[in-house]
């Protein structure tokens, strides 16, 4: 069930994936966010493509094939600092990395902006956008929290993939359906969650 998407406008949202675990998440927020209609700017660290492959995703190159087919999407090579998206003066609501691999974190948080997916990450930041973060590492050591800290304290958003134990899922797909629901909603891309994924007490 798709509840209305509730941006009002037609800036384009960036999704970036980066190599840590969890690409299906990644996938599948690309994939939702077409289905709302939003427009979707799209970066790939080739360890992320590594990870896509490793997790058994659909084909990479039919999948982007199949949303360039939607006009609503367009991607740009990690090494293209001519994007529009490493400027500040090209309007987008905002970028979602998923998932977040630590060393993209750790560069962020202290400003390194050695790819288009850092760059970007850096100019949403600047721009005073909203950025979500989908950081994928157990256990976490002090070096990961600080740079996760750094980053909360000037408003970037972390949506950790944790499985909605209360909500009793019965598979991982209702897990990773969820929490790509979870970042829809800080997105402010849906106004609310299904109804299958809010805690009723009485039920």
């Amino acid at each position: 069930v798709y509840y209305n998407c509730i941006m009002k406008n037609n800036n384009p949202i960036i999704v970036a994936m980066t190599g840590a675990s969890g690409a299906v998440l990644g996938y599948q927020t690309v994939q939702s966010l077409i289905d709302h209609n939003v427009n979707v700017i799209f970066v790939c660290s080739s360890a992320a493509r590594m990870v896509w492959k490793d997790e058994n995703l659909p084909s990479f190159g039919e999948t982007i094939e199949k949303w360039k087919n939607t006009s609503l999407f367009k991607m740009y090579p990690n090494n293209d600092f001519y994007s529009p998206i490493a400027s500040g003066t090209f309007k987008t609501n905002g970028m979602i990395i998923v998932p977040t691999s630590m060393n993209t974190i750790a560069a962020i948080s202290n400003g390194i902006s050695d790819n288009l997916i850092k760059r970007a990450a850096d100019v949403v930041i600047k721009e005073n956008r909203n950025l979500i973060l989908i950081p994928r590492e157990t256990p976490l050591n002090a070096i990961h929290l600080n740079n996760m800290a750094k980053l909360a304290n000037i408003g970037v958003k972390f949506i950790p993939p944790n499985p909605p134990y209360y909500l009793a899922p019965k598979s991982i797909e209702e897990i990773n359906d969820f929490i790509v629901n979870r970042i829809l909603l800080s997105a402010d891309v849906i106004n609310k969650l299904p109804d299958n994924y809010i805690y009723n007490e009485n039920d």
